[in-house]
Parts: C-alpha cells; structure tokens; sequence
C-alpha cells in the first residue's frame, strides 16, 4: 500500500502577524529558514547521485536532458538549462528547459496551464525527446498534472526519468525512476514555494548541471575552459585563465582568445605551435 501523502509545502508557517513584525525581524526570520536549505538538500544527497549518475551515462552517450516544470519550478529549469552554453560550450539544445504555458509563461502565469496532464509531453514531442534522453521534472507540491503526465509518458517511452520535488510520497516521485525528494518544511510565507522550496530546487539544479558538465569534460582543472567569453567580464576571464595556463603575457593571451574563441582551443593552438 502506497504511503500517504502529506503536502508539507501548504502547511501553516511556523511564525505568524508578519504584517507586525519589523523589518529587521523579517529578515532574521527568513534568513533562519533559508539556513535550513542545504541541511535539507544534504539529507537527500543519494538521491541526488544516483540520478546524476544514470543522466550522465545517458548524456556521455549522446543523450540530451530536459527539464520540465510549471510556474517558480519551471522558471528555475529554464534557468539552469540556458546557463549551460555560454558557461561550458555546449551546444543549445543539449540542456532544455520547459515550461507549462510555453515561453510567455516565463514572464507572466498562464491561467490553469499546469492542470494540462497531456501538455507536457506534446511540449516535449516539439523537441523529438527519445529514449536516448533524460526527463528531470520540477514540482515543489509533486502533484503538477503537467509535470506528471509528461514523466508518466517519458517513462513508458523509454527516457530516463527523475525529478526534484519538496513533499515526500508524492505523484511526481511516483512517476520519476529517480526522485529527489528534499523536503524543506513550511515556508515563511504559508505556501510561498518560490522561497526554501524554490531554493533547494535551484541548489538541486545547480549539483546536476555542474556535476554533469564536469564529468563531460567541460571543467579542467577548476576553470570552466569552454565558456563562450560574450562580454568584457568574460573576456577578461579567459584571457587571466590563457596567461595562467601558457605564461603569457596579457596581449598574447587576449590575441589567442580572440583568434580561438574559447580558453581549451587557444591552449591547445598555442601549444600545438610549440
């Protein structure tokens, strides 16, 4: 018999008159909570390497990951997905993410979009997923009928499913074959998931892509040496990072990362040259 269960994200918040409280005891209030994220997301750190570790296989073969998500939940995966290219080199399209409501709902909800349980995987069907790929559904409550249809069907269908969601025993962990359930209690604001909840997913996120990433190869060393340098600070960056690898002085460097467009190929031309 399935365990229930219980939606800890709706429950009351643990403080209360917030109307009356200071500024200062806002702060110290929400700070307090906020501190209880990562203890939370730690509790869940098997969950979170066993999925990276079936994604990666997938990816290492030449599979592509998708998120999928509604409202803050599909917000956040759209983030970490357009993070992916200019940070490591990757091609767009690798890391996709997607939202209830299509791209508009990025910027303004979309009334009942995240009721649709066949939505989401006609969204994915736009983007010809296979069973070669990788399905990562983000659901605070676990109970978005988007987010679930999408991991029920991508599953019958072969693609590797997980998920990242905020209350145990949920629809969603029951549709993913890799569910990471970080449950980070009450919110400040009774039921404002966009606060610990959406900041457990965006620190989740941030141990899938970065972890997934490394293992690709796109890390060397600690230096990110595929970013795309798209402006001064970046710029700057890669060419610190050529003057550290090569020696070189700062003109050099700047020459061969404007020639090469990336740290690794101005390494590796240079060198070559040698």
């Amino acid at each position: 018999m399935a365990a229930k269960m219980i939606k800890t994200t709706e429950q009351s918040s643990k403080y209360n008159k917030l109307e009356k409280m200071s500024i200062k005891q806002l702060l110290s209030s929400i700070n307090k909570e906020d501190q209880t994220v990562p203890l939370a997301v730690k509790k869940s750190a098997k969950q979170i390497e066993r999925l990276i570790d079936a994604a990666f296989k997938r990816m290492a073969a030449g599979g592509r990951l998708f998120y999928i998500g509604a409202g803050t939940s599909g917000r956040l995966g759209i983030v970490d997905a357009s993070e992916c290219p200019p940070t490591y080199g990757v091609p767009h399209g690798l890391v996709v993410g997607l939202i209830a409501g299509g791209d508009a709902a990025i910027r303004k909800a979309v009334e009942f979009a995240e009721d649709d349980a066949k939505q989401g995987w006609k969204d994915l069907q736009a983007h010809k997923i296979s069973k070669k790929d990788v399905l990562i559904g983000i659901a605070a409550s676990g109970t978005t009928p988007y987010v679930v249809g999408a991991l029920n069907t991508a599953r019958i269908k072969g693609v590797l499913t997980g998920c990242i969601t905020c209350n145990k025993n949920s629809p969603v962990a029951a549709a993913a074959e890799f569910p990471v359930e970080v449950v980070v209690g009450p919110e400040f604001v009774t039921g404002s998931t966009r606060m610990k909840a959406g900041t457990a997913q965006k620190l989740v996120l941030n141990m899938i892509s970065t972890t997934i990433m490394i293992k690709l190869g796109r890390v060397k060393g600690n230096k990110m040496v595929d970013m795309m340098p798209t402006n001064s600070k970046l710029v700057e960056r890669g060419t610190k990072m050529i003057q550290e690898e090569l020696g070189a002085d700062k003109i050099t460097a700047a020459n061969l990362l404007a020639k090469h467009g990336n740290v690794r190929k101005a390494v590796e031309a240079y060198r070559k040259r040698k």
